[in-house]
């Protein structure tokens, strides 16, 4: 069938780009429309620069050509994306951190959904393929990468960097790894408000000699707070990766974890979503999976927020007792688990790099005043 350039034309003419309001053809989004035959390539440039409206603008092209013009039509979409200018009024603005290239942060809503299990091994499989990476335990009430790397009893040494002294992150298994875990005794309860928090998280952040990193995984506390707008306010956030169960508790909780990272005074692109304990399968019946928390869950979740789905993890005794004995589960070799990891770190690397291919180069947040003081409404 021979498609018709103004057949497609009219077709995007009902659909709305993604926070502009205007359709595609009278906000002059769309630059160019080429047919030949059946084949056709739509040039689009949105002003939306969070991932979400890129996968979003592609998906809704290519539904309506579908069901509007030619259902068999091959259909190429170039997105671009032109930014507009920010307002430089009033702005609190944070610095990169030299040497580093990607910043992760990795999020639940809710605790007790395996936040840190992941990124410890998340970290170490990274490690494992060539990656060079860090940790910085950003969970200031409630650390526990120490504990998982086995470091627990460390101290960082000061280092003198261009005339600076510098704390060194302690490293294990690959990866360099600092907590406010060092700094307290074991029995010891951190009663901090918010700014003395905040400026702990910020020593360690800046006052340290991180070297050169490909990845630096940020482990952030449970929930949407003081702590996270202090992070994403200090550094470039690359993209964040939020953990939840199956459960429907514990997705409604992810679900505003997202809606934070999406929030027009943050705007850190979302990478994708992690459903930890998806399911439990005993080691004498292999073949049988129960779905004690829920199935799939939180891959419904991601299809519904129109974001990547990253994997699942299962629920496996050897995961919880690697992370007590200081080892992560995802050291093992030639193991069902190792694999899990291994594509599971494969897809968050993988979104990692399209990020950085479609959207601009990441800022720390600008926060106005009194930005981030209301409920985020997704």
């Amino acid at each position: 069938m021979k498609l018709s350039k103004q057949d497609i034309l009219k077709a995007l003419e009902n659909i709305t780009v993604p926070g502009e309001g205007q359709n595609m053809i009278e906000s002059g989004a769309v630059k160019n429309v080429i047919t030949f035959g059946d084949e056709v390539i739509v040039d689009i440039t949105i002003k939306n620069p969070s991932l979400q409206a890129k996968k979003r603008t592609e998906v809704d092209i290519l539904k309506t050509i579908h069901e509007q013009v030619y259902e068999k039509a091959k259909i190429t979409v170039n997105v671009k994306v032109e930014a507009p200018a920010k307002p430089k009024a009033n702005v609190i603005k944070g610095n990169p951190i030299p040497g580093i290239k990607n910043i992760v942060a990795v999020a639940s809503g809710k605790g007790g959904v395996g936040k840190s299990t992941v990124t410890a091994n998340l970290a170490v499989t990274l490690a494992k393929m060539g990656f060079k990476v860090g940790i910085l335990d950003a969970d200031i009430y409630g650390p526990s990468i120490p504990i998982m790397f086995d470091v627990e009893a460390e101290k960082p040494l000061a280092v003198n960097i261009d005339g600076k002294s510098k704390m060194k992150p302690i490293e294990n298994y690959g990866v360099k790894v600092l907590s406010i875990g060092f700094f307290t005794q074991p029995n010891q309860a951190v009663v901090w408000r918010g700014p003395m928090a905040a400026k702990a998280l910020n020593q360690m952040i800046f006052d340290a000699h991180w070297g050169e990193l490909d990845f630096l995984l940020l482990d952030l506390p449970p929930g949407t707070g003081d702590i996270h707008l202090s992070i994403m306010q200090s550094l470039p956030i690359t993209g964040a990766v939020v953990v939840s169960t199956p459960q429907n508790i514990a997705l409604a909780d992810a679900r505003k974890g997202v809606a934070m990272f999406q929030q027009e005074s943050i705007n850190v692109p979302v990478l994708g979503i992690i459903e930890n304990m998806a399911y439990f399968t005993p080691e004498e019946l292999p073949d049988n999976k129960y779905f004690i928390f829920g199935k799939e869950g939180a891959k419904n979740l991601a299809e519904d927020l129109e974001i990547s789905f990253l994997g699942e993890l299962p629920l496996v005794q050897s995961i919880r007792e690697a992370g007590d004995v200081g080892r992560p589960a995802a050291l093992q070799t030639a193991t069902p688990l190792e694999k899990a990891f291994e594509k599971l770190t494969q897809n968050v690397v993988q979104e990692v790099v399209r990020r950085n291919d479609d959207l601009p180069a990441t800022e720390a947040i600008k926060i106005t005043t009194m930005a981030g003081c209301s409920a985020v409404k997704k």
